[in-house]
């Protein structure tokens, strides 16, 4: 037993061997707070006439106990409820306090079980009542308390974890966006899905406007790489763009303005983020495009009066780099579609067709593989439309360990015009 004062007479002194084999909880470190020198014999006799394998270290007041307890780092701490520096549960708070992950067990006299009661209320593990413990029932006391604490410990971190985890995921649904239209004749069906795991949001973003002046303004963008900065500055870009928009600033000059922002809060200059934009007045079927690096769209038109399959096509309007390749010195031509009535756009990103559809090989399902994918569910209304490509997407790339990628599809759909 190491003693942290001065060796008393009748006192085992430093090294004195321990007996008892190993148990599942290795040698365990158990502080003694005990100022009777005779108590403390009796403790170390009944730890060495136990199945503990224990190091005992021995402190006769409290002052020395919280001396003692860095280099001692307890497992369990044995606490005599009277000690010349503190008296009742003063020295049980303090201790508490002071090793919060050790057990405590309250050592009390034979007229004290109240008091020991009392203190497993205040926060010990278990009290034992001198000379009325055999060895045995010491050895699975302490035992039995350590294992307490450390599943009350591990419970109280998991319930920590689980709080942040619950936190986190608010936060990150927070910052997806709400469409903000205003009665507009669109309706607006959009899918996110992170490529990281337990994660909600990743580094692709998207989000639908409109405007004062009627206009609709959507865009989907692609952030490189996959992790949390990633995901960061795909929020900000997001929000940047809507403010943007509602601050009336629109085609190239908002291109630039985003790729400025972009190489402000980027954490790499290797980082680069695809974007593409898309503008049009509910009146008017015509739509401006804008496209940095991005892939094209889906268009889908309605099936013909005579009953003829829905068509979808891709479409690949001009487009310039991605923004950050080249900063201030890109240019991005704006482009223009017509969606007939009925018809529909399809944004998304390069996560949808990316996936790997071999175990061994480089295959991909690739653009025209989503094409395919998208005419054998082209009658399908929109938000199963979108569901089934991002299914069928899954399915494709399973045998190749599934979606790694970020995925965002945004499907807007014109309504038909009376």
């Amino acid at each position: 037993m190491d003693t942290v004062g001065a060796p008393q007479r009748g006192t085992p002194q430093r090294g004195a061997p321990q007996r008892g084999a190993p148990q599942a909880l290795g040698d365990l470190r158990i502080l003694l707070v005990e100022d009777d020198a005779g108590d403390a014999l009796l403790v170390e006799e009944l730890l060495a006439d136990s199945d503990l394998a224990a190091r005992l270290t021995w402190a006769t007041s409290l002052a020395e106990a919280l001396v003692a307890l860095p280099a001692a780092a307890p497992q369990c701490v044995l606490l005599d409820l009277h000690l010349p520096d503190a008296l009742g549960l003063q020295a049980l708070a303090a201790l508490l306090r002071a090793a919060p992950t050790a057990a405590v067990v309250v050592l009390t006299g034979l007229a004290e079980e109240g008091a020991g009661l009392s203190a497993v209320t205040a926060g010990a593990q278990d009290y034992l009542v001198k000379g009325r413990v055999e060895p045995e029932l010491f050895g699975r006391a302490i035992r039995y308390a350590v294992h307490r604490k450390q599943a009350e410990h591990a419970a109280a971190a998991l319930q920590a974890e689980r709080m942040r985890a619950q936190e986190n995921a608010r936060l990150e649904r927070g910052l997806l966006p709400s469409p903000l239209l205003n009665g507009a004749d669109v309706d607006v069906v959009a899918r996110y899905q992170p490529g990281r795991s337990q994660a909600l949001l990743g580094g692709d973003f998207y989000d639908v406007v409109q405007a004062d002046d009627g206009m609709v303004h959507a865009v989907i963008g692609d952030v490189s790489g996959h992790g949390p900065d990633e995901a960061a500055l795909g929020v900000c870009l997001r929000i940047a763009w809507r403010t943007l928009v509602l601050s009336g600033v629109t085609g190239t000059r908002l291109l630039r303005q985003l790729e400025r922002i972009m190489t402000a809060e980027r954490s790499s200059p290797e980082l680069f983020a695809t974007v593409c934009g898309i503008a049009l007045h509910p009146d008017s079927r015509k739509v401006r495009v804008l496209r940095a690096g991005h892939p094209g769209l889906l268009l889908r038109r309605p099936p013909a009066a005579d009953g003829t399959e829905p068509e979808v096509e891709l479409l690949e309007p001009a487009f310039g780099p991605a923004l950050g390749l080249l900063p201030g010195l890109a240019a991005w031509p704006e482009d223009e579609i017509r969606i007939p009535d009925g018809g529909s756009l399809v944004m998304f990103t390069d996560g949808l067709f990316e996936g790997r559809t071999s175990a061994s090989g480089p295959e991909r399902l690739g653009e025209d593989g989503l094409i395919a994918l998208a005419r054998r569910h082209a009658r399908l209304p929109g938000p199963r439309f979108v569901d089934a490509l991002i299914h069928g997407a899954e399915e494709a790339a399973a045998v190749g360990g599934g979606l790694a990628d970020d995925v965002a599809v945004v499907h807007m759909e014109w309504k038909v015009t009376p």
